[in-house]
């Protein structure tokens, strides 16, 4: 483990949720509340267990912002446009505070553990009432105190990022999927990522925790497990423990959980043995989530990617050797500082060599305190707009040709509920993670199905249920 990283005790965990149940019991603790989260999967997960903190305060969702007691703004600051749009909705809520000047404020996230950010909300948003970063979600009754009895400086401290903590309550959106995050921070600082400042440095759960985490799960009904990190592949390298693929057979051999996802991986860290490993693993999906970025070596290089091109396309063919029906999927930047048009055909050239079900695709949004904000070679935003335009068009262009190429093939979906178009007819996702419609009950929810593929629309497939 980093020497940098604190790990919080159980009594200091255990002494937070007392203080939840302490402001439960004050007269003037908010009973309600309304959480909206921004970014990644790793922010979902976390406002799963701000969820149950809250759920511990004796705390009710309310739907309608205006009419809850407390409200929350889970944040993400990856990109500008997530970070402005968070800050338009932050905003707006002073004019709630006028009408309902009782009502708290609180903003959580990575955007507040971002140099000064807690300080500006302070000091030019009064009506916010506290801050919480995401390496102290454990203490956020501790916040909501310091709100309730005027404690402004105390509300607003910025705390640490690198924290180890185990046994928080979460409250689950689904009964039968599930997060569980394996590691937290990175240690890669590629030049256009505020991650390591927002998040800290890597640190790994003990295997035998996550195992624990999961068992539970299993136990209650989840089907698929998707394992979180913001590099899975470096789990454990912070230590001398035991590596990822080791995990992913733990978790197969000793949870009994019938599907395994997980993200993020990056192309460097990507092994023969966790190859091997996904290709024996009955509960491992055919799916990757494998971040490129770039398809040139230039750019690769300007963003610290630390890989090339051809080992990138090395490791896409190790991998498709060994899982010949994976199905994978990426991120792409284009207008990094310095692109220039013939670096993005290598990009368009990467996407149609490696033809991925999908693609996040992304204009470079420089962040304050990332080397790639200082560098010179800004491209225009209509050369920008081209670029992404195209790229976009290549990508679909594919993703139909590849969801044409799995009609009449037949798939394993776990359903998630009714479809929101198409009476009758429920969806899910394959173990390739492409979404499926079939004609089915709601009754059908939870369940894994076998489904023949019969047609595509333009994000998902068409199916019939097989009968068995």
């Amino acid at each position: 483990m980093r020497d940098n990283t604190t790990t919080i005790s159980a009594q200091e965990v255990m002494a937070q949720r007392g203080l939840a149940r302490q402001i439960a019991a004050r007269p003037d603790a908010p009973k309600s509340y309304h959480l909206t989260t921004f970014g990644c999967q790793m922010n979902s997960h976390d406002s799963e267990t701000i969820a149950g903190i809250l759920r511990d305060m004796g705390m009710k969702a309310e739907q309608d912002q205006e009419h809850a007691d407390l409200i929350l703004f889970n944040t993400c600051c990856i990109r500008d446009n997530a970070e402005r749009r968070a800050m338009g909705h932050i905003i707006f809520t002073k004019e709630i505070k006028k009408k309902r000047p009782q009502t708290l404020v609180g903003v959580m996230g990575c955007m507040v553990q971002q140099g000064g950010a807690a300080g500006k909300l302070r000091d030019k948003h009064r009506h916010v009432d506290f801050t919480c970063g995401p390496g102290e979600i454990y203490r956020l009754p501790e916040r909501i105190m310091h709100a309730l009895e005027g404690r402004r400086e105390a509300a607003f401290a910025r705390g640490e990022d690198s924290t180890l903590y185990e046994g928080m309550p979460v409250m689950r959106k689904s009964p039968f999927m599930a997060y569980v995050t394996v590691m937290y921070g990175c240690d890669n600082f590629c030049s256009y990522c505020v991650v390591p400042s927002v998040r800290g440095r890597e640190r790994s759960r003990q295997l035998s925790d996550i195992v624990a985490e999961a068992k539970g799960l299993v136990n209650d009904g989840v089907k698929e497990i998707m394992l979180l990190g913001q590099n899975v592949n470096s789990f454990g390298t912070d230590g001398a423990g035991p590596r990822f693929p080791t995990l992913l057979r733990a978790l197969h051999e000793e949870t009994g959980i019938q599907r395994l996802r997980f993200m993020t991986s990056n192309p460097k860290d990507l092994s023969d043995e966790l190859i091997a490993e996904m290709a024996r693993n009955p509960a491992v999906c055919p799916h990757l989530h494998l971040p490129a970025q770039s398809g040139s070596d230039r750019m690769l290089s300007a963003m610290n990617r630390r890989y090339t091109r051809e080992r990138y396309d090395e490791r896409v063919r190790a991998l498709r050797q060994a899982m010949p029906h994976i199905g994978l999927t990426t991120d792409l930047i284009v207008a990094y500082p310095g692109e220039t048009e013939a670096d993005f055909d290598e990009t368009l050239d990467l996407v149609r060599r490696t033809r991925y079900d999908s693609a996040f695709t992304f204009i470079f949004s420089p962040r304050t305190g990332t080397v790639a904000a200082e560098l010179p070679g800004r491209v225009s935003p209509a050369i920008a707009r081209d670029r992404i335009t195209r790229l976009i068009k290549a990508q679909e262009d594919i993703t139909r040709e590849v969801f044409e190429s799995l009609i009449g093939t037949a798939a394993q979906v776990l359903v998630e509920g009714p479809a929101k178009r198409g009476r009758g007819q429920v969806t899910g996702k394959t173990g390739r993670n492409i979404g499926v419609n079939f004609e089915g009950e709601e009754s059908l929810t939870g369940q894994i199905i076998p489904v023949l593929i019969t047609g595509q629309g333009s994000n998902t497939l068409k199916g019939e249920r097989i009968n068995t």
